[in-house]
């Protein structure tokens, strides 16, 4: 094997590895969290599920504003890692599933999550997916898994760090945008509940 394809087998073999170890890391780095947001009175309860990207919050910042639109309409919900989720015995109107997009499908310990609950048949769903801007796939995995749970799935959203969330607001902050979009579809879901 002459050298120029020995280095060439070495960067591609050191890429792969360093890609398998980023994706080990960012997939299974989150641990154990959760927020309530609204008043513990409310008529209806939702959780909020997601897996904490160890990089940047945008998730959670996602999922404490998709909860902040719900409280507007007598929701309580909890924010949860999938972690914090996983000892949660409570029973809740309305499942919410947030993943991050990490090599075109959703991560997996949201999917997983969502294949081994044992509540979602006939239970009131949300799909939300995560990305730098390529989320189509992960978006189709995640809402075939939801369905494939029989669950009602009330609505499904992509929401972008890198793409813009909305092409008429390219002057302003993409993430804020996002978050202002994800707080309003808290709130339409929770009206639409609430009907």
């Amino acid at each position: 094997m002459n050298s120029k394809l020995k280095k060439t087998l070495f960067i591609f073999t050191a890429s792969m590895l360093a890609w398998g170890l980023l994706t080990l890391w960012v997939e299974y780095a989150g641990g154990e969290k959760s927020n309530a947001i609204g008043n513990k009175t409310a008529a209806h309860t939702a959780i909020i599920i997601y897996n904490p990207d160890p990089i940047y919050n945008f998730d959670e910042q996602v999922c404490k504003q998709f909860a902040k639109g719900l409280s507007k309409h007598n929701f309580y919900a909890k924010v949860a890692t999938v972690e914090s989720a996983k000892k949660d015995t409570a029973q809740y109107h309305l499942y919410v599933f947030c993943a991050n997009t990490y090599n075109w499908a959703p991560d997996w310990l949201v999917k997983e999550h969502i294949e081994t609950h044992a509540h979602l048949s006939h239970k009131n769903t949300v799909a939300i997916t995560l990305g730098a801007g390529s989320t189509e796939q992960a978006q189709r995995i995640l809402e075939a898994t939801i369905n494939d749970k029989k669950a009602k799935l009330l609505g499904s959203k992509t929401y972008w760090l890198l793409r813009p969330n909305d092409e008429s607001r390219l002057d302003e902050n993409n993430v804020d945008v996002a978050l202002e979009m994800a707080e309003q579809f808290g709130g339409d879901i929770g009206k639409g509940i609430k009907k």
